[in-house]
């Protein structure tokens, strides 16, 4: 595997000093005070010098400034804040490695932190909504340094983990190819998603997009880097993909591609009967009518019911468009209201940049989101959607939206990303941008109360969402039955238990 070609240094920087290493007692980073200030913590010998352990060489770099540890102590949610000690930003996949096999000795929690965005840097934050990604007086590796596309070849790309999917996605449009299944918002990081999962319109066809990798270089929590695939190191593979880095780092993949198409034909049908709409989306899905298939819920213009809306997207190349009629033939959708829009496919795949940008003008995209997903087994989903419909205002989604689709469960394939014990589920994906002064936490108490009644459906969850006072029995739960193989694999690959404890599964 080919490494950065930067020069070797290690550069600790806090507010203008250099660090001069771990100081393993008072578990800080000791540095020195510059020439002109009495050096109040580096210390010169004894005792206290052999507290010191001294900091890895490294190709990039690690800082301890506090603008920087700010930055990487919150994230796209804005419900939680836990500050690291120090980032790295690393100049090779071996700086990961070298870092990780530090902190393991020195019992220092670590996570890659995706870092996603389309802004400058001091824009740019992790994408989870709940603290997933924060790790509280440990390292935040930025995965930005780690930003290289290796190569694109018929079929296939081999990507770093800092990559975006836009950025490959564009790349990968270049020569005819597109990857199967995108996330709605494109800029976010490859090995953010593989993580979790990552999922998008193309769920009904391909899974997750950790259902379309193909192998996986990964640093443990032992600081080992490790290849892993279905043929190879399967044990990591399966652990790692939408493990929520509990087992070990994600640093290259190596991901399918299909043959891209040139346009897309997008339908837009919309229903006020919930019982309709479920109908059809499950017909839609299990007849392959449309190539990609989401949906949404929203209140009614007047705020006296819900609507809903199935949106199909089917792709073809030059004039060989699809026949309009034959897409909606015998669906029982509000027929006066159906839309049609043609537009390139990349047109399609970016459709979400110009709402965001929306967001950030108006100022809700800095404000705090109480975002939840979950999984329902469809025997039960009418009557969750019911119960939640009757609970939710327009207030509680502020300019958000509420994702609401379905799936064939046999899609996903990897043994993390568990799902509803039947063979079609829904995505409930409550996507809230409440505005200034909401209170915060009587949503989160709202998202507790409709996760517990999915649980009690035959529910899952999917691993970015703000749900508060998850315990060990809920994880349980949560795993089933390959609860056992997630604490195996926790306790084979990273044993000190250094690795994303933001996300709380373990603790």
């Amino acid at each position: 595997m080919s490494e950065s070609a930067l020069p070797r240094r290690t550069v600790i920087a806090g507010a203008a000093a250099a660090v001069v290493g771990w100081n393993t007692v008072d578990r800080a980073w000791a540095v020195e005070t510059p020439a002109t200030e009495a050096p109040t913590e580096a210390p010169a010998d004894g005792a206290a010098a052999d507290a010191l352990a001294a900091p890895p060489r490294l190709d990039g770099t690690l800082v301890a400034d506090g603008g920087t540890l700010a930055r990487f102590g919150g994230d796209f949610g804005h419900l939680v804040t836990a500050a690291p000690r120090a980032v790295l930003r690393p100049g090779s996949v071996r700086d990961v490695a070298t870092l990780v096999a530090f902190a393991r000795r020195h019992r220092i929690p670590v996570a890659m932190n995706g870092q996603s965005g389309t802004g400058s840097a001091a824009e740019l934050e992790s994408h989870s909504s709940y603290g997933q990604a924060e790790v509280r007086g440990g390292v935040a590796i930025d995965a930005r340094g780690l930003d290289r596309i290796i190569r694109i070849t018929p079929g296939r790309a081999v990507v770093e983990a800092g990559v975006t999917w836009a950025r490959l996605t564009d790349a990968a449009l270049a020569q005819g190819w597109m990857p199967p299944c995108l996330t709605d918002y494109l800029h976010l990081s490859v090995g953010g998603t593989l993580s979790v999962g990552g999922i998008g319109g193309g769920v009904q066809r391909y899974g997750f997009q950790t259902d379309t990798v193909e192998s996986v270089d990964v640093v443990t929590g032992t600081g080992e880097l490790v290849t892993a695939s279905a043929h190879e190191n399967r044990e990591l593979f399966e652990a790692v993909l939408g493990g929520g880095g509990q087992v070990g780092l994600i640093v290259r993949a190596t991901l399918r591609l299909v043959r891209a198409r040139e346009r897309a034909l997008v339908v837009n049908l919309y229903y006020d009967d919930l019982s309709a709409y479920l109908a059809d989306q499950e017909k839609v899905m299990l007849e392959r009518r449309f190539d990609l298939q989401v949906g949404d819920a929203s209140l009614n213009a007047a705020g006296t019911g819900w609507r809903y809306k199935v949106e199909g997207v089917v792709h073809y190349d030059g004039t060989a468009a699809p026949d309009r009629a034959e897409l909606v033939r015998g669906l029982r959708c509000v027929a006066a209201d159906t839309t049609f829009v043609d537009q390139t496919a990349r047109e399609y795949a970016y459709r979400v940049d110009a709402f965001a940008d929306y967001l950030q003008a108006a100022g809700l995209w800095s404000q705090p989101k109480p975002w939840m997903s979950l999984f329902l087994p469809a025997s039960t989903t009418e009557t969750f959607m019911r119960e939640a419909s009757a609970l939710l205002t327009q207030e509680d989604l502020g300019a958000g939206l509420l994702l609401f689709y379905p799936f064939r469960t046999d899609v996903f394939t990897r043994p993390m990303t568990v799902m509803p014990d039947e063979p079609v589920g829904f995505h409930f994906d409550l996507l809230c941008f409440p505005t200034p002064g909401a209170d915060h936490a009587a949503a989160l108490r709202r998202n507790r109360r409709l996760y517990d009644r999915a649980v009690q459906l035959g529910g899952k969850r999917y691993l970015i969402g703000a749900i508060p006072g998850l315990t060990r029995a809920d994880w349980r739960r949560h795993y089933g039955s390959r609860w056992g193989r997630a604490v195996a694999a926790k306790h084979r690959f990273d044993p000190a238990g250094i690795l994303t404890p933001g996300q709380g599964i373990h603790s």
